[in-house]
């Protein structure tokens, strides 16, 4: 649905959010906004590592030999 939207209905929410928010409010939101893309992205990056850490840690089992 969001991809959707267009040029068009873009600069509507944009002009939308200006008229709520005010001027003053817009760059503090907008900082936030990418603050919290960020933290999410490093958070993702530190599941994948982590869960690719622990899939090279299992250790490979082998068959064992008995010898008489």
């Amino acid at each position: 649905m969001i991809s959707n939207i267009g040029i068009p209905g873009l600069i509507l929410v944009l002009v939308i959010a200006l008229i709520i928010f005010g001027p003053s409010k817009l760059p503090e939101i907008g900082r936030a906004f990418g603050r919290t893309l960020t933290e999410f992205k490093s958070a993702a990056k530190d599941l994948v590592s982590d869960v690719g850490k622990n899939e090279e840690k299992k250790p490979v089992l082998s068959a064992l030999k008995k010898e008489k």
